[in-house]
């Protein structure tokens, strides 16, 4: 599972290329055209990166970076800052007030991705890597694997998704909603509990030989990866 993208721009020409783009890289991207809609959708689901115009309506991209960096909750969101201002004084602003890294208008897509690239590569390497880990759990994206405490574990396409998805931020709990999302797709209509079925099916693959169960069931929330959580089965 790769990387979900905020893009926050305004231009309908520039936003529909980078929706198509990122999306061809294989990051998940949500798009919002205005600094007020950007705010909300951050704090709904978080990103894993922002890249944010300068120039906004209702909100500027600068107010968006100062309080993207002032709540705990969103300050180790990576900023890529994208602005048609290119003078020196500009981009140390805007490096000042929390950008990770800021690119001149007009650039070339190739620039775009190779930057992505390196800043999730500082910020969030397990979703670069084609490696995850968790307790004795080894998640293989190149070759599709999956193994347990030296074990192979079968699974099926969505369940191999879902179990990418809870590496990416052990502890967090994602909601059905969420996962859904991440999983499926936001295009395709598919019931939340359809989640529970997947998890389960999860489970029983992981914890086959009466290992701990490494996966949380938070009552009217969601899942969670868990290294302290459940009894063998």
């Amino acid at each position: 599972m790769s990387a979900r993208i905020l893009v926050v721009e305004d231009e309908e020409a520039l936003c529909a290329l980078l929706d198509y783009n990122l999306g061809k890289e294989g990051f998940t991207v949500d798009v919002r055209k205005d600094g007020e809609e950007a705010l909300v959708a951050m704090l709904e689901q978080k990103p894993d990166l922002i890249l944010l115009d300068w120039m906004l309506p209702k909100v500027s991209g600068i107010e968006i970076c100062r309080q993207v960096r002032a709540r705990g909750e969103t300050r180790d969101i990576p900023i890529i800052m994208l602005t048609a201002r290119g003078e020196e004084d500009d981009r140390i602003r805007g490096l000042d007030t929390g950008a990770d890294d800021y690119l001149t208008k007009p650039f070339s897509m190739t620039e775009l991705m190779a930057r992505v690239r390196a800043v999730l590569r500082r910020t969030r390497p397990t979703l670069t890597g084609d490696v995850a880990t968790f307790g004795d759990i080894i998640l293989d994206r190149e070759t599709r694997r999956v193994r347990r405490g030296g074990r192979e574990v079968h699974l099926g396409p969505t369940e191999f998704r879902l179990l990418d998805c809870l590496l990416q931020r052990p502890g967090r709990v994602f909601s059905r909603e969420q996962l859904l999302d991440m999983v499926w797709g936001r295009d395709v209509y598919v019931e939340a509990r359809t989640v529970d079925v997947h998890v389960g099916r999860l489970r029983k693959a992981l914890n086959a030989r009466g290992e701990r169960d490494p996966i949380r069931t938070v009552r009217a929330a969601g899942y969670a990866l868990d290294e302290t959580y459940g009894a063998a089965v």
